[in-house]
């Protein structure tokens, strides 16, 4: 078995924002760099530090219109001291069609970021209260430091079954592979993928949340994509989780292998 990867993306702040990405270095039991590196706590969120479940945060589930937000990172040069020292920040523009475009450094402007996100998160949910730093192995929905693979194929079916073509944005998934039959990526678990200079142990299939039903265009809920798992194949599942084990550059084109 094997297959193409088409897609790279990553995802900076949980569940707002996508960035497509070229090529990215990947890290023994790392997620992809700066993927889910930060989250938006929500009210009554558990502010502890380390991994914490999704509950504790503002996503696409509860808010729909934050799947309509495009992410980008920019890294710039700062002045470190009087010595004209500098060292690199970290800056992300986020964009959405009913928002003004805001660029923000993550570790300053957490209270710029939750202003400009209340306008578009529902008024009946624990609102936007503050951006804070993941832990090194991320804040994606498992506690250990995982990349998501999709399938394709998989895609194309499911949209065939609901009648719309389907944006990969919905899934929030880091690596698009090509050239598998559909649902063929569930096989993958327990097997270990070779993609350029990486190596990925795949660990489990990925159960599925209402995010799924927002198209990344508008930010409305448009397709029942939960129903129409179930009702097609008997799950709610969509991807799998997979633990980098090997570190390693990665980029769209290369080859798949299955070991």
């Amino acid at each position: 078995m094997s297959a193409t990867l088409a897609q790279i993306w990553r995802h900076p702040i949980k569940g707002v924002g996508a960035e497509p990405l070229d090529r990215v270095d990947l890290t023994k039991d790392r997620p992809l760099p700066l993927d889910r590196a930060w989250a938006v706590l929500q009210e009554g969120g558990e502010a502890g530090a380390g991994w914490r479940h999704s509950r504790n945060f503002v996503r696409g589930a509860k808010g729909p219109s934050l799947m309509a937000v495009t992410a980008k990172v920019e890294t710039v040069s700062e002045p470190l001291g009087p010595d004209d020292a500098t060292i690199p920040a970290t800056r992300i523009r986020l964009s959405h069609p009913d928002r003004p475009e805001i660029v923000i450094d993550p570790a300053r402007d957490g209270a710029q970021l939750v202003d400009w996100l209340k306008p578009i998160y529902p008024e009946n949910r624990p609102a936007p209260a503050d951006l804070i730093r993941a832990p090194l192995t991320g804040m994606a929905d498992m506690e250990f430091p995982s990349v998501a693979i999709l399938n394709l194929a998989s895609l194309r079916a499911l949209g065939q079954k609901i009648g719309q073509e389907m944006d990969p944005r919905r899934f929030r998934g880091n690596l698009w592979l090509d050239g598998l039959a559909p649902w063929d990526e569930f096989d993958l678990v327990g097997r270990t993928l070779r993609i350029g200079g990486a190596a990925l142990e795949v660990v489990e299939r990925i159960t599925r949340c209402r995010a799924t039903d927002a198209n990344p265009e508008t930010g409305h809920r448009d397709a029942a994509v939960l129903d129409t798992l179930e009702d097609g194949w008997g799950h709610t599942d969509f991807g799998v989780y997979a633990r980098v084990t090997e570190g390693g550059r990665i980029a769209a084109g290369d080859t798949v292998t299955v070991q």
